[in-house]
């Protein structure tokens, strides 16, 4: 299965901030950490820089499906670093290996919604809740990074079999 990064998202460490949302680079270096250059307060300060939770991946289509219901969501609104295109978001599941650009990532985990995301202007509390549920099994898919590399957008994402 192959598929392309649409978008890539990264936002520095900024005292007091979360980590989205994150906006546009053209392109980057993948560590075993993440984005060279991203900061996730939640990431860092809750989950110890958790490897499994390296890069959080969503696709365009689901960002498209929410967009249809309602949700002005652009890329990077929901923290993601990599936006993708041409893979499902049932496509990605644990295990799978992808390489994208000249990096190789395994994915790790689903992403559960959290209420830092009832930061986004559209969202706030009085839609708060209903936001998390209309997300639940479409918020993205952490993945652990297996080789770094560099990345840019348009790169191929590719099934590692």
């Amino acid at each position: 299965m192959k598929g392309r990064v649409y978008q890539i998202n990264k936002k520095p460490e900024t005292p007091g901030e979360r980590g989205l949302p994150k906006e546009y680079v053209k392109e980057s270096y993948i560590t075993f950490k993440g984005l060279e250059g991203d900061f996730n307060r939640y990431r860092h300060e809750k989950k110890n820089d958790n490897p499994d939770k390296a890069l959080l991946l969503i696709p365009l289509e689901t960002l498209s499906e929410l967009n249809r219901e309602g949700w002005p969501i652009m890329p990077g609104h929901l923290g993601e670093n990599l936006t993708t295109y041409g893979i499902h978001y049932d496509n990605f599941e644990p295990g799978k290996k992808y390489k994208v650009g000249e990096a190789e990532i395994q994915i790790s985990i689903a992403c559960d919604p959290c209420t830092n995301l009832y930061l986004l202007p559209y969202v706030g509390k009085e839609k708060g809740h209903l936001f998390l549920k209309t997300l639940r099994a479409r918020r993205g898919w952490y993945a652990r990074v297996l080789n770094e590399g560099k990345v840019n957008v348009a790169d191929y994402i590719e099934e590692l079999l």
